[in-house]
């Protein structure tokens, strides 16, 4: 993968081992939970290696991107999952679409919302 500039990291402790919360992750993340090259649309799969790391790829016009999901475990029954953002945005148009995205805090509330999504999930 490509060394993309870092945007930030956001976590979340989840009541669940490390299994179940890899089978949340992929059940909020993947299209097919079954499946963790069934990526949301504008991301690809980089790597996954089960139950510990879940890295997405992608890009359009305006910027590369990667979102990387890394999962500790904490206890017996706790994981913390970890999403990090690396992203790129060259050029007067991907400067004007960072500003919108990541400046605007969309970026930290749609993460947050997904950690959230998966900790309910597990």
């Amino acid at each position: 993968m490509e060394r993309l500039p870092y945007i930030d990291e956001h976590a979340r402790s989840v009541d669940a081992n490390r299994d179940r919360a890899w089978k949340a992750l992929l059940k909020v993340v993947c299209k097919d939970p079954a499946d963790p090259s069934s990526a949301p649309s504008g991301f690809a799969l980089d790597s996954a290696e089960e139950p510990h790391r879940l890295a997405l790829r992608g890009s359009h016009w305006f910027s590369k991107y990667a979102l990387i999901f890394e999962l500790d475990e904490e206890g017996p029954s706790q994981t913390r999952v970890r999403a990090r953002s690396f992203a790129d945005f060259p050029g007067l148009h991907g400067r004007i679409y960072r500003a919108l995205v990541i400046g605007s805090g969309g970026h930290r509330i749609v993460v947050r919302r997904l950690l959230h999504r998966i900790a309910a999930a597990a």
